[in-house]
């Protein structure tokens, strides 16, 4: 059951009147809305304060001007020490009288040392006055020059830092940090970096290349199994208990053909993508509604759609593939009846988004994560197999990834999953 309407968001009908949404309704973009300036936690402005913490850049510059003040603060002390000593014993003033004023030199002696210590002192505290005020003036000097040169030494790690983060399986094969400068402690570490990358992406290769050749190998076998079971149960002359028998091996072979058709997908969307062309992501999910509409029909499932174009450089198929996973799962894990699934498609902030949510059990916080990883269901399910293998998610984050985006997911308000998809805008 779909209810698509494009540019606006479904309303409910009941009783013949218009309702709104559930209370938590069809998320916003991002999942649950973050806290406002005014709700901080109890504590938040101290723990914010704590938490703050100085970069290396800061903290160089911090220690290059401390020095700088405690080595101008001595040689201040020293100079003018110096030049105190140098005042008292390079000015001493003698005054000659004539004999007839012999009564008067004791009396002006007393006065020229008076003005000497005086006129000395002066000097000593000029002398200080202008130190300080030029030692404030080049400390200030001192802490700018001492940010562009902690900016520049540390200009590698920013750059090894960048790469880090761009880093991913699909990109492996050709992003590296290739730092260019003298043979010192940064460009050996660099290079030792690079070389680990280049043992990481022929690790995951290999991987990839063994997932791929096993799933293919075993393919085989299976698709042999399955002709024989039709021509089995196509014998008119088969009793019924074989006949059930065959079902159910028929059952439990599709359930492998489809493992191995995940897998195969998996280590496809983990590649660097070999088709890259212009994609709207309208149409892509328009399509996986289309096809997903008999399998939520079954369920009892209301799909409601609010499609709006974005366009981005990818791959159409694995997009495709990634959207109906999201969808299929949705349908799957929702309520037993009466289920609902929002799917939006849109731009925000430059950026191609598509988000899915349903309603449905409870999801813990903790559990969310895990959800992304091969082989794993909600509540490390592996009893109810028939729910899939646990590769849908895998398959949309590899897939995601490979056209440069992000997945996230968030516990939905009042029961269910939020699944939000970014990817780069054309």
């Amino acid at each position: 059951m779909i209810s698509p309407h494009t540019g606006r968001a479904e309303e409910l009908t009941i009783g013949g009147r218009t309702q709104p949404p559930p209370p938590s309704g069809p998320p916003a973009w991002d999942g649950p809305p973050p806290l406002f300036a005014d709700q901080k936690a109890p504590g938040g402005r101290m723990r914010e304060l704590r938490e703050v913490g100085l970069s290396i850049r800061w903290k160089l510059t911090l220690t290059y001007g401390a020095v700088f003040f405690a080595a101008g603060a001595l040689l201040l002390v020293v100079m003018y020490f110096i030049v105190r000593a140098v005042l008292y014993t390079g000015f001493d003033y003698r005054l000659k009288l004539p004999d007839w004023a012999a009564a008067l030199k004791a009396d002006l002696d007393g006065q020229v040392l008076l003005l000497r210590t005086a006129e000395i002192n002066e000097v000593l505290d000029t002398l200080v006055r202008q130190s300080i005020l030029v030692l404030l003036g080049v400390g200030i000097l001192a802490l700018v020059m001492g940010y562009l040169v902690a900016d520049r030494a540390l200009k590698p790690v920013a750059q090894m830092t960048s790469t880090a983060r761009k880093l991913s399986e699909s990109n492996l094969a050709h992003q590296r940090i290739d730092l260019k400068g003298p043979p010192d402690e940064l460009k050996e570490l660099a290079d030792t970096f690079d070389a680990m990358l280049t043992r990481l992406n022929l690790a995951f290769d290999s991987q990839r290349r063994f997932v791929a050749n096993a799933s293919h190998e075993l393919r085989t076998p299976l698709t042999i199994n399955r002709t024989v079971l039709e021509i089995a149960l196509g014998d008119p002359e088969a009793s019924e208990d074989l006949k059930a028998l065959g079902r159910t091996l028929l059952e439990v072979n599709a359930r492998n053909e489809k493992l191995i058709e995940g897998l195969l997908l998996l280590a496809r969307s983990e590649r660097e993508l070999a088709v890259r062309k212009p994609v709207d992501i309208q149409d892509v999910a328009h399509t996986a509604v289309e096809q997903l509409a008999p399998f939520a029909g079954e369920h009892g499932v209301t799909v409601i759609t609010d499609l709006h174009n974005a366009g981005t450089q990818g791959d159409p198929v694995l997009l495709e593939r990634s959207v109906s996973n999201l969808l299929e799962n949705a349908v799957k894990y929702n309520l037993p009846s009466d289920g609902k699934v929002w799917i939006r498609t849109g731009m925000s902030d430059g950026a191609l988004v598509v988000q899915v949510a349903n309603t449905g059990q409870h999801v813990p916080a903790y559990e969310v994560n895990s959800l992304f990883e091969p082989f794993r269901r909600l509540h490390a399910d592996r009893v109810d197999s028939a729910k899939g293998a646990g590769l849908g998610l895998s398959i949309v984050r590899a897939v995601v990834q490979a056209h440069g985006g992000n997945v996230t997911a968030a516990p939905r308000d009042g029961g269910g999953l939020v699944v939000t998809i970014r990817l780069p805008g054309r």
